[in-house]
C-alpha cells in the first residue's frame, strides 16, 4: 500500500551523542557514500590493471579537497548567511552546522584526483572513468542525510509521495498551512543518481567507456537531473540572471560532459593502452630488490649465501 505521504524524521534523529562526541546522521551518510565509492573505484581500477589499493592514494588527496570545495561553494552561494553584521568570522568554517555543495565537492575532488594522478602515474581520465558510477552512488547515499535534516525539499505538492515538513522548519514558507506537503527533491535526486550509476555500469559492460567517456556521461546525467530538481527547490540561494546559481552549474556540467565525449571520440578512437601513463606502469610479479649498507647492521652484515657460492665457484675456475 502506498503511504499518503513521506514523514520527516524526528528532530533528534539528525544527531546523537556518544560521550563527549555529537554524531550527525548527515555526516554518516556522507562517509558511507565515500566508502562505497572508494570500494567500487578500487575494484574497477584493479580490474583494469592498477595496483591494488592505489585508490587510497587518490582518496588521501581528493577527499579532503572535495570537502573543502563543497563547503567553499556553499558559502559563496549563500554569502548573506555567513558574512556581514551579526555573523562571526568563524561561521564560514563551521561545517558542523551543515552546508555543503556537490558541485564544489566535484571540483575540489577533481583537483585532488589530478594531483594524485601525477603522483601515482595513473591517467587522470582513467581514474575519472573508474570513479564515475561510484561517485553517483555516493551522491545518492549522501541525499539520505538531507532527509534526516529535513532539508532540500521543493515546492508544495498534492502527490501521494509529498514530504511532510513541520512548520517549525526554518525553510517552511511563510503563509502556508500546517500539513502542506512538499516535493522531496532530495529523494528524486537519490533515485536519479542511483539510476545513472547503474546505467554507466551497464553501458561500460557492453561498450567500455574509456578516455573520459564515463566522466562525460556522469556530467551529462547528473547535470540534467540536477537542473530539473534544482528548479523546484525552495531553499534560499544566489540567483543569477533569473536562475539559481546551481542551475547554471548543472547546465555547465552538461555542456562540459558533451564536450569531453566529443573530444574523446575524435581524439581517441582506439582502445586505452592501460591505466598508467607510459613509463609509470606497475608489474604485479616484479621482484623486490633490497639494498643494504653497513650502517643498517650493528655488526658485520649478513652474508648472501647464494652470492657467496656464485663468487666462490667463479674463483675456482
Amino acid at each position: 500500500m502506498i503511504p499518503a505521504s513521506i514523514p520527516s524524521p524526528p528532530a533528534d534523529w539528525a544527531r546523537f551523542v556518544i560521550g563527549p562526541f555529537t554524531i550527525h546522521a548527515y555526516a554518516l551518510c556522507i562517509l558511507t557514500g565515500i566508502v562505497v565509492a572508494t570500494i567500487m573505484t578500487s575494484r574497477r581500477l584493479t580490474k583494469r590493471g592498477a595496483q591494488p589499493g592505489v585508490v587510497v592514494d587518490f582518496a588521501i588527496v581528493a577527499v579532503p579537497l572535495a570537502l573543502v570545495g563543497a563547503r567553499a561553494w556553499h558559502v559563496f552561494t549563500h554569502v548573506g548567511d555567513y558574512f556581514g553584521p551579526g555573523h562571526a568570522w568563524w561561521e564560514p568554517f563551521a561545517i558542523w552546522q551543515g552546508g555543503n555543495a556537490i558541485f564544489g565537492s566535484v571540483l575540489g575532488g577533481a583537483v585532488g584526483a589530478y594531483i594524485a594522478s601525477r603522483w601515482t602515474g595513473i591517467r587522470f581520465l582513467s581514474f575519472a572513468d573508474a570513479v564515475a558510477p561510484g561517485l553517483l552512488l555516493a551522491q545518492a547515499i549522501g541525499r539520505i542525510g538531507n532527509w534526516f535534516n529535513t532539508e532540500l525539499y521543493g515546492i508544495p505538492t498534492t502527490l501521494p509521495w509529498g514530504l511532510e515538513v513541520p512548520t517549525t522548519n526554518p525553510a517552511f514558507p511563510a503563509g502556508l498551512p500546517a500539513g502542506t506537503l512538499f516535493h522531496p527533491t532530495f529523494l528524486y535526486e537519490l533515485v536519479w543518481n542511483a539510476a545513472g550509476a547503474i546505467l554507466i555500469l551497464l553501458i561500460d559492460r557492453r561498450v567500455p567507456l574509456r578516455w573520459g567517456r564515463a566522466l562525460g556521461l556522469y556530467l551529462i546525467w547528473y547535470g540534467i537531473g540536477r537542473s530539473v530538481f534544482e528548479a523546484i527547490r525552495i531553499d534560499p540561494t544566489t540567483v543569477l540572471l533569473g536562475l539559481r546559481v546551481n542551475i547554471w552549474a548543472a547546465l555547465g556540467a552538461v555542456l562540459l560532459g558533451v564536450l569531453i565525449i566529443a573530444w574523446s571520440v575524435r581524439r581517441h578512437r582506439g582502445a586505452e593502452p592501460g591505466v598508467y601513463r607510459p613509463g609509470r606502469g606497475w608489474t604485479p610479479d616484479a621482484p623486490v630488490v633490497s639494498r643494504y649498507t653497513a650502517a643498517d647492521f650493528d655488526g658485520e652484515p649478513p652474508v648472501d649465501q647464494a652470492a657467496a657460492a656464485t663468487s666462490g665457484a667463479a674463483s675456482r675456475r
